[in-house]
């Protein structure tokens, strides 16, 4: 895989509940650099599988001119996480800029969604690398590891320090 170049402005950031239509529409217009849909936190358990269609349906469908599209799915220690991937980037892939990985612990974590990214991208006929990934960092252990989790993977765009 060879990585794609691009720098993206991410001065503002606005995140959106993913299972919230209205607030997904109102997003559109906001003038944020980067919005974030979000699948983890702001997403009740029971949501969650409606909510990835919901945020499909508002990339493929919603204006978002000039903002960085990125999904927040749920952490590798989830049962959610592989199923956020697959359905929001088998939906709507062409549409999305990246998938923030939250609770980001050691680098075998983003070379896991590389490989999940890259087997979607191959089988969906997109570009292989052009979907980024963002890594929240939100614990100690996540920071020790910083070095490795920052070189695991070429498409990794931005380090985001969370509160813990």
């Amino acid at each position: 895989m060879t990585a794609v170049n691009r720098l993206r402005p991410r001065r503002s950031c606005l995140a959106v509940p993913g299972s919230n239509p209205r607030f997904l529409e109102k997003a559109q217009g906001l003038p944020a650099d980067q919005v974030f849909l979000d699948l983890e936190d702001a997403c009740a358990p029971l949501a969650k599988e409606g909510a990835r269609h919901t945020i499909v349906d508002a990339l493929n469908d919603g204006d978002w001119t000039g903002k960085t599209r990125v999904v927040r799915v749920n952490d590798w220690t989830t049962h959610w996480t592989y199923r956020d991937v697959i359905t929001v980037v088998e939906g709507a892939g062409q549409n999305l800029d990246c998938i923030m990985l939250p609770k980001v612990q050691d680098a075998e974590q983003v070379v896991a969604l590389d490989l999940l990214l890259t087997q979607i991208e191959k089988t969906m006929g997109f570009e292989v690398g052009r979907i980024g990934i963002e890594a929240q960092i939100e614990n100690a252990k996540g920071l020790v590891n910083i070095d490795d989790i920052a070189a695991a993977s070429p498409r990794l765009e931005t380090l985001i320090f969370g509160p813990a």
